[in-house]
């Protein structure tokens, strides 16, 4: 699957969160799988996915080199000729939307910016390129009930990571952050005392989407509640856990590029965007629980989760691109999966019905990893 391909077309992707976009006149520019998206929230409060491409000359509404990627703005401009649209993506007026066209046959009625499908799933905005496929939301029941107790819909984007042109295909990093196996050798000193990957539980499901949890290592843990472990954290725990819950590291997957971890006090979201054949730009955003940014120490407790991020995916690159450069052996060949690595399987299985028939990536599939 090249970068021309677009990654589970006909599902839907994980662009933002909603606290990103809270107030009307917001905006968000966001690139998907080559297209210039942007995310915007009009003066009714309603959330929109739609084109930044101008339909007069093609040019980006919001072009990098003079606009900020996130901002207010109480209509969309382009710059090159100053047409002008509303929030909503419409025609912003008879003398502004499109200015000298009253000399040709223009029908400013039919000029508004494309928009996309756009849902929202525990506080993430999701988007759909293909304007026909049915919502993803109902297809997530699953993860949707393993995130239930953790309110996340309420949470905040705290802080994002970005690491750009990372050698190697997106799929190689989609595996690597869908299994906790390698916790024993690429974070032997990082993760794997706290989180030992022997121990991970990997949920039986298939489809779109993959669960599994990371219990705390005995000597990590904090305590003992009810049989479990306690993880340690270091913004205060939601409340609501269940013992089990506030005991370790929640993984939830949704294919084809979210992989969002959940701990009792925090989250991390990853994504991996294609940016070619070989390439990739990743991201780290670390969420966090609505009173957490009310904690005195908040500034250096996010400080200290950012360098934890840090340090994880510094470990990860190494092995990466180590990954990618292997694949260009002519000895590769396929090994055999760990009954930890349940959800490469799935991966592997999504993307050949991807590629098939974009409306059966979704489908569960019969067999066993």
């Amino acid at each position: 699957m090249q970068i021309n391909d677009r990654p589970g077309n006909g599902e839907a992707a994980l662009v933002a969160r909603v606290d990103q976009v809270p107030e009307p006149g917001d905006y968000l520019a966001v690139d998907l799988f080559g297209e210039a998206l942007v995310i915007t929230r009009d003066e009714a409060g309603a959330l929109h996915a739609l084109s930044r491409v101008c339909r007069h000359r093609f040019m980006d509404v919001l072009p990098e080199e003079q606009a900020p990627r996130q901002g207010n703005l109480p209509r969309l401009t382009c710059p090159y000729h100053t047409w002008t649209y509303r929030l909503d993506g419409r025609y912003a007026g008879q003398l502004t939307g499109a200015p000298l066209m009253h000399k040709v046959d223009f029908d400013r009625a039919a000029c508004r910016l494309p928009a996309f499908a756009l849902e929202v799933w525990n506080g993430f905005i999701m988007v759909n390129l293909d304007r026909d496929a049915g919502p993803l939301a109902p297809r997530l029941a699953g993860p949707t009930e393993r995130l239930r107790a953790y309110g996340l819909s309420d949470w905040l984007a705290a802080e994002t990571l970005t690491w750009t042109g990372v050698e190697a295909n997106w799929k190689v990093a989609v595996e690597n952050g869908s299994e906790s196996y390698h916790h024993i050798g690429t974070h032997a000193e990082s993760l794997q005392p706290m989180l030992p990957g022997q121990a991970t539980r990997v949920d039986d499901c298939d489809g779109a989407w993959f669960s599994m949890f990371n219990p705390v290592g005995r000597d990590a843990s904090a305590g003992e509640e009810d049989g479990h472990g306690v993880v340690p954290t270091l913004f205060p725990p939601v409340p609501g856990l269940s013992a089990e819950q506030r005991s370790g590291l929640l993984v939830i997957g949704v294919f084809p590029l979210l992989v969002l971890t959940v701990m009792p006090d925090h989250a991390a979201w990853f994504r991996w965007l294609p940016t070619g054949p070989t390439t990739h730009d990743a991201q780290i955003t670390v969420l966090v629980p609505p009173g957490a940014r009310s904690a005195p120490d908040y500034a250096e407790t996010l400080a200290a989760y950012r360098d934890v991020y840090d340090q994880v995916q510094t470990e990860d690159l190494v092995m990466i691109r180590g990954v990618q450069r292997g694949l260009g052996s002519a000895t590769t060949s396929g090994g055999r999966f760990s009954h930890l690595e349940r959800p490469l399987w799935q991966f592997h299985r999504y993307l050949s019905r991807a590629l098939a028939s974009p409306a059966a990536a979704a489908e569960p599939v019969s067999g066993q990893a």
